[in-house]
């Protein structure tokens, strides 16, 4: 019986050329390709000529689709996972199947390839820390929570959007940091591939005026402005933070990278705070 491996295996973006030799050869050799939409995927197949069953495994459908997949693995199947577009289980399907494979002791292999996030930050000028939040909460509430938090941190903030729902996020990014540089990037990879950089203000703009279609990857530029030290500032930023819902540790760990000012000192305020926080 051979060793069974469960693959992640990133697909291109949009240029098929993208695929690596490495990708080719593990969809090759492969006794099972796990997939979001067989007709999608069935389309990179057919271009490189492989021939392998596929079984469709979405996040609605991944719960359901997991038995299935890893009683394949424990009878020593070889497994590929891909997604649509990029790497699996970086917002896309993929974590739940990955987690269980281990658990059983199946041997679990990412290969290296597209992804739209790293994509995206080389070209955006942007330097270091970033941090990656998938795609953009839906609901008004959770928006504006993190648009706070992209306000005052000093990392460059990276998510997915809907072209659909891009000109309503920029808008309220708009009220709180009109002149913030961000990069949207569109299509990436593909014949229409497109950068729009600039202050929220200009991108605003520019996609008001177009149609914009495609996936879509939000970069917004860290924070360069210098946080009041004040221990009144600092404390509503602190009340303002726990009262949106995050944890303390959090609060804790943002204040402290961002002023300057010491964990211990920062915690003492911190249990003073929480005790004001309804």
């Amino acid at each position: 019986m051979k060793n069974p491996t469960l693959y992640l295996v990133p697909t291109p973006l949009g240029n098929l050329k993208d695929i690596t030799l490495r990708a080719l050869e593990v969809l090759r050799d492969a006794d099972l390709i796990v997939c979001e939409d067989t007709r999608h995927t069935r389309k990179l197949l057919t271009h490189y000529g492989i021939a392998v069953p596929l079984v469709a495994c979405n996040r609605f459908s991944e719960a359901r689709r997991a038995d299935y997949i890893l009683g394949q693995l424990e009878e020593g199947k070889t497994v590929a996972m891909v997604s649509d577009a990029g790497t699996p289980a970086v917002s896309d399907p993929g974590s739940r199947l990955v987690t269980q494979a281990r658990s059983r002791g199946v041997r679990v292999e990412a290969l290296p390839g597209p992804s739209a996030l790293i994509t995206a930050f080389s070209a955006s000028g942007f330097d270091l820390p970033l941090r990656f939040i998938g795609f953009f909460p839906r609901s008004r509430e959770a928006m504006e929570q993190e648009i706070r938090k992209m306000s005052i941190t000093h990392e460059v903030t990276v998510f997915y959007e809907s072209p659909l729902r891009l000109t309503r996020t920029l808008d309220l990014m708009h009220a709180a940091m009109p002149h913030r540089e961000i990069c949207v990037a569109r299509e990436l990879t593909k014949i229409h591939e497109e950068y729009l950089v600039g202050t929220v203000e200009e991108v605003l703009r520019r996609v008001m005026d177009t149609r914009v279609r495609g996936e879509i990857t939000v970069l917004v530029k860290g924070s360069s402005s210098v946080v009041d030290l004040s221990a009144s500032a600092c404390e509503d930023t602190a009340r303002e933070l726990l009262e949106q819902g995050h944890s303390r540790r959090d609060v804790l760990r943002l204040l402290s990278r961002e002023t300057g000012i010491t964990r211990n000192e920062l915690y003492r305020m911190l249990l003073s705070v929480k005790k004001t926080v309804k």
